[in-house]
């Protein structure tokens, strides 16, 4: 069997590189780039060169490009010692123009250089020339020289998934910037869990780093899954659109709604209403002497903090709604199914052919719209509310999303319950004398229900994506939105970022419900070879 799995989880890897590179060829191959700009409104605050070279730079945030402006080029030799200030402010000037009659001959020297160096790499260098109306340079008609080259798709993926894990260290902070003693500290009283009146210590163990990334590495609380940890950080792609800033996997895991504030005790151990959450401190350099807001709060330069919300994450709802109605698909689908075909071509399996019949002619969209209706007359709230969440407002998506998977459950236990009680071994228990009650959930039953089980895992880890049009209905703030939303956005980094994870979901499900049908049917075996 571990053979099997480890077998399994390789061939998954290449699967998901293979799904990746497809999406990466779809999303940066065969779509118009122009099209990130739809939904930008800086972009259209641009004009003349400026909005050239603010297309170049965003070209190079969604990963089309590498770009590389002169003026960089230029400071970079200064920091480095090779110009001075005066020498660099000459250099970094470019004459107005295209030809470069009118630049120094310092800047002349470093413009040839700079043609030079990165012609020879393979850059395409482009300058643009001043834009003058009535003697006058235009608004954003300012000369501009910079290079660029388009990035390959070999190396699209090795920057994405050598950036898809990091692992936090004691390094992270410089070694040239002091900041005492590195390491790592064990504790089993979390100072963030001092009774702020009593100074009483409550046992919650938790790790403290010093010259890491985040101050806190492990530590509890009293949310799911209350155990929480920021040794490796998962990066699935930055957005640019949707959430702009924030990592993928952060924006389906991190939570929602308003801030809510409680007394907190910081490291100064001044204590005030707040809603900062102290246990997500990241390292931010210079950042204590810079703010005198933070003197006051902390003793370090670990002072970004995210705020604690009232509501749960785009994967915790998504999750909620998800695993419930996937728990009411089997409490209802499988007993409904094996009775249908227990009384086959009876009243109950005539109702619900009748029921699978109508759930698979109708479409998805227009049920969950007439359940939204039926909804709306019986008072039962339609939308989602992240600040005032009620059970009720569970109710309708959860009903959409159950209703078509029980339907579904229903016909293939019922299918795959009659197809065994035709079979041999049937026939041969019927010929022993045994009764057909003992043979039915003795035998056919137990069978029938091995291709059923292979399912569950799939079930269970697909409720994180969420639903999309169930979601979508009634505004949901989950993570089946998420994926809609940046292609409607054209957001690169999440679309490829969701599809990842739908990927590596669908390879863990497919293993893990091979090893929980082999666990259930000893007949089934990975190992032994065929014979």
């Amino acid at each position: 069997m571990t053979k099997y799995v480890l077998k399994r989880l390789l061939h998954g890897a290449v699967s998901i590189i293979l799904v990746v590179t497809i999406v990466m060829l779809l999303v940066y191959g065969l779509m118009d780039r122009t099209k990130i700009f739809v939904t930008d409104g800086n972009y259209n605050k641009q004009v003349n060169n400026n909005r050239v070279t603010y297309r170049y730079r965003r070209w190079e945030d969604f990963g089309y490009l590498d770009y590389v402006p002169y003026a960089d080029y230029i400071n970079e030799l200064a920091r480095n010692g090779e110009l001075d200030e005066e020498s660099r402010n000459e250099a970094v000037t470019i004459g107005r123009a295209d030809d470069g009659s009118n630049d120094s001959e310092l800047a002349a020297q470093y413009i040839k250089q700079f043609t030079d160096e990165y012609t020879a790499k393979g850059y395409t260098v482009t300058r643009l020339k001043a834009v003058v109306v009535r003697n006058k340079l235009a608004d954003g008609g300012q000369p501009a020289l910079f290079a660029y080259k388009d990035n390959s798709l070999l190396k699209r993926l090795w920057t994405y998934f050598a950036d898809l894990f990091y692992i936090d260290n004691i390094h992270y902070v410089p070694d040239d910037v002091d900041i005492g003693k590195r390491g790592l500290t064990f504790t089993l009283y979390d100072p963030l869990k001092v009774d702020p009146e009593t100074g009483a210590k409550k046992f919650s163990p938790a790790i403290i780093g010093n010259g890491t990334m985040n101050k806190y590495l492990l530590y509890f609380n009293d949310k799911f899954p209350f155990i929480h940890q920021n040794f490796l950080t998962i990066h699935l792609g930055t957005s640019f659109s949707v959430t702009q800033g924030v990592d993928v996997f952060k924006t389906m895991t991190q939570s929602q709604g308003s801030w809510t504030q409680s007394m907190i005790t910081y490291p100064t151990g001044n204590t005030t209403l707040s809603a900062d959450d102290l246990h997500t401190a990241t390292y931010a350099a210079g950042s204590l002497e810079s703010n005198p807001l933070n003197a006051g709060k902390f003793v370090d330069d670990y002072t970004n903090v995210s705020a604690v919300r009232v509501s749960m994450s785009r994967m915790g709802f998504s999750f909620l709604i998800g695993i419930i109605s996937t728990i009411l698909v089997y409490v209802i689908g499988l007993p409904v199914g094996v009775l249908m075909a227990r009384y086959k071509d009876g009243i109950l399996d005539k109702v619900g052919t009748v029921y699978i019949m109508f759930i698979s002619a109708v479409p998805s969209l227009a049920y969950i719209f007439m359940f939204k209706g039926l909804g709306r007359a019986m008072g039962l709230p339609v939308t989602f509310d992240m600040d005032n969440t009620t059970k009720l407002m569970y109710v309708l998506p959860i009903v959409s999303l159950m209703l078509p998977s029980v339907a579904s459950m229903m016909k293939w236990m019922r299918r795959y319950m009659i197809d065994q009680m035709n079979s041999d071994y049937v026939k041969f228990a019927r010929s022993t004398g045994m009764s057909e009650t003992g043979i039915f959930f003795k035998h056919v039953m137990k069978i029938s229900a091995i291709p059923i089980v292979q399912g569950i895992p799939g079930s269970l880890l697909f409720a994180m994506t969420g639903a999309l049009i169930t979601e979508r209905v009634y505004l949901v703030p989950g993570a089946g939105g998420l994926l809609i939303d940046a292609i409607n956005q054209y957001d690169n980094a999440v679309i490829v970022g969701v599809a990842m994870f739908y990927a590596i979901l669908s390879v863990l499900s497919l293993i893990l419900g091979d090893v929980l049908m082999a666990t259930v049917d000893p007949r089934i075996s990975f190992t032994d070879k065929a014979r």
